[in-house]
């Protein structure tokens, strides 16, 4: 069986394009010492004969013939465990045998990119998928959706790709020897790397190196893709995050090199940053969110920019749009902008730059082509925290935590809703309590939905087993829709913008 697996694999390689028909042999040999088999006879050879898969055979084999190779693998000894970390780690491994050299792959990218950035952004993501980086029939997985607002369409998924670590990995990874290399799960030297069981696998991973405001950084997918070629950016150097006049000029290089890509920074404070505070990096891709769909709601000008078309977005957040054909006069206005919020304190709307020794106040920078011009979108964030809000004051609120409790990062601030995989099973056990009209304080889980809940049977008598779906998903849409509410400074009403327009006034100074 071991040995069909191999030349099955074998034959994925050559019909997705990561093995070339005269590497063949090659890649049977270097498959056949992972797992530690010598011979292989001809019955078997001449058996395979004639098999060729097209790319979409391929693609929906691979999960099969993996798992075979896992099942082997643990039977014979060659895994630990047969749990979903070990398997990870073990199948990344069977992967990396087919995947070419870092230096080959960048030498591809950067011939297509001679034709176009999309060619090359197109044959760098195909590559990142077939070599099972980014998991296909994991993502599929994945809950998405969209619901109308007043801000247009929001998108929600519920992420079930990522898995959950079982006991025993848990338990072995802490009294594991803890390593500090790669230092975080974006720096380079996760090319190629085994994995232990408190860092994935990357023998399968590739990265291609971009220079942007003559800094090396380098260019990658995300495994979990949130959004279509969901990518990274990120810093050669382990440095931490940091909004900075360079980060405007670094975010605009990129959509010129890639001007079919958006490109965004999480915030870098905590509490409005992202998870990974600690190395610098951006993420993108070739997706249209719905803040970019949104239009501008008040037409603003800035004192000595003239050249650039500016506004307030309308939006639930408080985003400042900024465009022009010069990227340099938009880094510097851009950079005023961010100074003068660094410093800003207007107490009447609740806004402290500053509270014992903390910094409070930064933006999340968004940067695209639009047609021929430059646009940068400036979210203003503030971290502030009291007693009625520990988590944030401009965070989800502590009644939208059944839903969402995570921080606001770059992916929700323009619009898509990354919701935790518990929802699945809470929002089936919610469903059928619904439909049967049943006790909402029955367990824990229904109970952190109850009040919810019951909100949603007042607004929706007639819950059957035809429509509840649609309710519950378009009910969960209006959290989101409040969650980035809350995240919002200022808000859309007209003492929000009245505060708004203050800080703007503050910049024109």
């Amino acid at each position: 069986m071991i040995l069909d697996n191999i030349l099955d694999l074998t034959e994925y390689g050559i019909a997705t394009g990561l093995v070339d028909s005269e590497d063949r042999i090659y890649t049977i040999n270097k498959l056949m010492e992972l797992f530690s088999v010598d011979d292989i006879s001809d019955e078997v050879l001449k058996a395979h004969e004639g098999v060729h898969f097209t790319q979409s055979e391929a693609e929906e084999k691979l999960s099969g013939i993996l798992d075979e190779m896992l099942d082997y693998a643990y039977e014979n000894g060659l895994m630990t465990e047969d749990s979903v970390t070990y398997r990870d780690l073990f199948d990344t491994k069977i992967m990396g045998c087919l995947v070419a050299r870092p230096s080959e792959i960048r030498r591809e990218f950067y011939r297509h990119y001679k034709n176009s950035p999309m060619e090359a952004t197109d044959y760098f993501y195909k590559l990142s998928c077939d070599s099972n980086y980014i998991r296909r029939q994991r993502i599929k997985k994945d809950l998405k959706w969209q619901t109308d607002t007043k801000y247009g369409k929001l998108d929600i998924t519920i992420n079930l790709s990522k898995p959950e670590k079982d006991p025993k990995a848990i338990a072995a990874a802490k009294n594991a020897k803890q390593n500090a290399y790669p230092k975080c799960q974006l720096c380079a030297e996760n090319e190629g790397y085994a994995g232990r069981l408190n860092h994935p696998a990357r023998q399968n991973h590739r990265i291609i190196p971009v220079t942007i405001r003559n800094s090396d950084w380098y260019f990658q997918y995300s495994p979990y893709v949130y959004y279509n070629e969901h990518c990274i950016v990120f810093n050669s150097k382990h440095v931490p995050m940091k909004i900075e006049r360079a980060t405007f000029g670094k975010l605009l290089d990129f959509v010129s090199e890639f001007p079919h890509y958006f490109v965004g920074s999480n915030a870098d404070l905590p509490i409005v940053g992202g998870s990974i505070l600690s190395h610098d990096h951006f993420q993108g891709g070739h997706y249209t969110f719905a803040m970019e769909r949104a239009q501008i709601e008040k037409e603003i000008v800035f004192k000595g920019f003239s050249d650039i078309k500016a506004g307030i977005v309308k939006w639930p957040m408080s985003v400042i749009r900024i465009t022009g054909a010069d990227k340099e006069r938009l880094i510097e206005l851009a950079d005023k902008i961010l100074k003068t919020w660094r410093g800003y304190t207007d107490e009447k709307a609740f806004v402290f730059a500053e509270t014992d020794n903390e910094l409070h106040n930064t933006i999340t920078p968004i940067a695209r082509r639009r047609g021929k011009d430059f646009e940068l979108d400036l979210v203003l964030r503030n971290n502030i925290t009291t007693e009625e809000h520990p988590l944030g004051v401009y965070h989800p609120h502590a009644k939208l935590h059944h839903i969402k409790k995570e921080n606001i990062g770059l992916i929700e601030v323009m619009g898509l809703a990354v919701l935790p995989a518990r929802l699945k099973g809470e929002m089936a056990e919610l469903k059928d309590t619904l439909i049967k009209n049943g006790d909402l304080y029955a367990t824990e889980t229904l109970a952190s939905h109850a009040e919810w809940a019951l909100e949603i049977k007042r607004k929706h008598a007639d819950i059957n087993e035809s429509n509840v779906d649609d309710i519950l998903r378009e009910e969960i849409g209006k959290v989101f829709e409040e969650v980035l509410w809350d995240a919002g400074v200022y808000k859309c009403s007209a003492d929000g913008r009245e505060a708004f327009m203050r800080f703007i006034n503050e910049v024109n100074k």
